[in-house]
């Protein structure tokens, strides 16, 4: 964010946690919507960018002057659900940019945002949020639930064994990676394949 020129814009991708841990990444979301606009919020599923079952997400946002009012940048922030039903491994199923054609659609890049629409449904993937709503949740969480995994509600929903068995490899070493960051912080020496990122 800092390095960030004013009245520029940029793109960041950062792992699940700091859209909802408290201390600095509480502090951080406040400063993105009080002294920045963020704009747009992209939640990836897992794998992408970080190791199996760390989630990723990627931030847009604009950096701004102060403003004079003292009034925050950010007055809406748009998010996208890219996570929720969307299963990928790099074998079988690997992301490619077509997977992305909904989101881009949704963005329409070089309109203005108020040229935006949200889903039909209010379960649907893109949603907007006034910075009200963002400020006011606990610890300015943005880890935001409005979508249902589809694969949850149905147990016939059709994912082979492979993509079940995948999705719970990722979820065990999300879950390993987070444990070796408390470990770490506790002052405990963590193997090297356990360091969080």
């Amino acid at each position: 964010m800092s390095l960030t020129a004013v009245d520029s814009r940029a793109a960041v991708v950062l792992p699940d946690n700091v859209l909802f841990e408290g201390g600095a990444g509480e502090k951080i979301r406040r400063r993105l919507l009080d002294e920045f606009d963020l704009h747009t919020i992209l939640w990836l599923p897992t794998g992408i960018f970080y190791a199996g079952g760390v989630k990723a997400n990627v931030l847009f946002f604009n950096k701004k002057p102060p403003r004079a009012d003292g009034k925050p940048h950010a007055t809406q922030t748009w998010i996208y659900d890219f996570r929720t039903g969307q299963h990928f491994a790099l074998k079988q199923r690997p992301l490619t940019r077509a997977h992305l054609d909904d989101f881009v659609k949704a963005y329409r890049p070089g309109e203005p945002r108020t040229a935006r629409v949200s889903s039909a449904s209010s379960d649907g993937p893109w949603q907007v949020f006034s910075y009200g709503e963002l400020i006011a949740r606990d610890k300015v969480n943005l880890d935001i639930t409005w979508m249902k995994d589809p694969a949850l509600a149905d147990a016939d929903s059709g994912l082979t064994p492979e993509v079940i068995a995948l999705e719970i490899i990722q979820d065990l070493q999300a879950a390993l990676v987070d444990f070796a960051a408390i470990a770490e912080a506790l002052g405990e020496e963590v193997p090297e394949d356990l360091e969080p990122e």
